[in-house]
């Protein structure tokens, strides 16, 4: 019985990790447009900016697992969460784009940490546990996304500023970090990973790659632009522009805590194709449609259509035949997260060249392009 209140606590712990990253790095969507006034961005400028999450995060992931190998997983989780809720508030106060992109860097490097961690002590608890929950784990980071981006908008309409609301959010993450931190499991119940292996990635890993780069290109054009284009585009007040992002995050909760029987019930490729056909058409509604509600239905499409294709990949990755698991995940979740890295770029170049709007109708395009390229991929 001890030991089943002991795994409990460590599952309901790391529950509340995942919330903490969720909360975290959605609060980042509604103070964007904060940012690209106060530093009189451009869209272009905005993108290049926005590179500095990304590479943060992708610089930081590979070199996660030594540090986990060292301290374990909870220990590294506890110092990114910190990491995350003290660097909030800065990337509002930041008076420079070379300031903001600093700052940005040293937040996607908590995050980045924070991904892989958490996901690590996941698997260890789950191996305790007994059963299959990693869903709950991620509809809780989903959870955090609705939590993050509409609480934030919520304050400042309440009277605080931008900043001052942002200092509260992040007094909250260290709230649920530090009371939590003693439960997680810790690093004597963890295997030794391997962090040191690495090889360049073909066939199969590369197509896998590819897609999983488009799915972080598409959620992370929705953290970095959808409260960009509902305010400036739709015309949403600022304090609200955070919506966008929220409606995304509670359709992918909903989505991801009923996963596992959807995936069982229809098979993975039909799961993926429909998924990515339905998070595809999301884009297209969202900025085709000249309508605020529009936006928003978009929007909770592509958090519906997109919710379990990522992790229909990565299991993919780690049953190729003559490929280790352990190598074949890792290059799909560096190429994967490179989306993130380049998207906000890249949508910021094409927006300032066209407009926003096609240049998230494009990503809508490419996710077609998952739908046939993972059921075509044998």
């Amino acid at each position: 019985m001890e030991e089943k209140l002991r795994i409990s606590a460590a599952r309901r712990a790391t529950l509340l990790i995942f919330l903490v990253c969720g909360i975290g790095l959605s609060c980042w969507a509604p103070m964007v447009p904060f940012a690209k006034i106060k530093l009189g961005l451009n869209d272009a400028d905005l993108g290049v900016v926005l590179l500095a999450l990304g590479a943060g995060a992708i610089l930081t992931m590979p070199l996660t697992g030594l540090l986990i190998n060292k301290y374990g997983s909870r220990t590294v989780a506890i110092v990114s969460a910190l990491v995350i809720a003290s660097l909030l508030p800065l990337l509002l106060l930041a008076s420079s784009p070379y300031q903001l992109a600093a700052a940005l860097f040293v937040f996607g490097a908590g995050i980045g940490s924070i991904d892989v961690s958490m996901n690590a002590q996941a698997v260890v608890v789950q191996e305790r546990h007994g059963s299959h929950i990693m869903s709950s784990f991620h509809g809780m980071f989903s959870l955090g996304g609705l939590i993050g981006s509409i609480g934030l908008g919520f304050l400042i309409k309440a009277g605080l500023s931008p900043t001052y609301a942002a200092v509260a959010i992040s007094a909250l993450l260290v709230f649920i970090t530090v009371t939590q931190s003693r439960y997680l499991l810790p690093h004597s119940e963890e295997a030794k990973m391997d962090g040191t292996s690495f090889v360049l990635p073909k066939g199969p890993v590369i197509l896998l790659g590819i897609m999983c780069f488009i799915l972080f290109l598409a959620e992370g054009s929705l953290l970095d632009w959808s409260a960009v284009f509902l305010q400036f585009s739709r015309g949403f007040d600022p304090s609200f522009s955070g919506l966008g992002y929220a409606a995304f995050s509670v359709a992918m909760a909903i989505m991801r805590l009923t996963g596992d029987g959807i995936i069982h019930r229809l098979g993975p490729a039909k799961v993926v194709f429909y998924g990515t056909m339905l998070a595809g058409a999301g884009f297209l509604v969202a900025v085709m449609i000249p309508s605020a509600i529009a936006a928003l239905v978009g929007f909770v499409m592509v958090g519906l259509g997109a919710a379990n294709v990522v992790p229909i990949f990565f299991t993919a990755a780690g049953r190729i035949p003559n490929i280790p698991p352990s190598i074949a995940l890792s290059a799909v979740t560096i190429l994967g997260y490179s989306g993130q890295l380049a998207g906000p770029a890249v949508i910021g170049v094409l927006a300032e060249i066209t407009s926003l709007s096609w240049a998230l109708g494009l990503v809508g395009l490419l996710l077609f392009f998952v739908a046939f390229g993972y059921k075509h991929r044998d």
